[in-house]
């Protein structure tokens, strides 16, 4: 993890070294999820001090820089922790970005697809009656006047 020399953020130099509480202060994050991306390993303390107390170094912002950014275009911390292990590996990931990014969109496609599916059905819904009008057992007529299309039932059958 290179250091940065920015010295962009809270006022510090770039060899200072933050504890957890001062790293989150500068990331607008809290120490749990610090420690959360520490278990997931993004994220390594420089050291730590007699007491335990974990150290990091400005890189740790950038760090955490990276991971909000690659979560602001759609990647899961799994396939972030692919990315910086590709890196740190030498060799450049953004081939592997790219066609995890291309997934991500076909997969973000579908669910609008779905969600506009879904929008027409209520909009559906919203126009039936609220009571049947020959059934004593009516529970709620938007509700029972409707029909499963074959996309629910199959994602019943498929466990979705």
């Amino acid at each position: 993890m290179a250091e940065s020399g920015t010295g962009r953020r809270g006022g510090a130099s770039e060899t200072q070294e933050l504890t957890i509480g001062q790293l989150a202060r500068v990331a607008d994050t809290s120490p749990d999820a610090l420690r959360y991306y520490e278990r997931r390993g993004l994220l390594t303390p420089t050291r730590r001090t007699q007491a335990g107390y974990r150290l990091y170094d400005r890189s740790a912002v950038e760090r955490l820089d990276f991971i909000r950014k690659a979560q602001a275009i759609g990647l899961k911390l799994d396939q972030v922790i692919e990315v910086l292990r590709a890196a740190a590996d030498g060799g450049p990931p953004c081939e592997h970005v790219r066609a995890t990014l291309e997934v991500r969109l076909r997969q973000v496609d579908a669910r609008l697809r779905d969600l506009r599916a879904l929008r027409a059905t209520l909009v559906d819904a919203l126009s039936k009656p609220t009571v049947m009008q020959d059934s004593d057992s009516c529970i709620c007529g938007i509700i029972e006047s409707q029909s499963l299309s074959r996309r629910i039932t199959r994602r019943r059958k498929e466990g979705i």
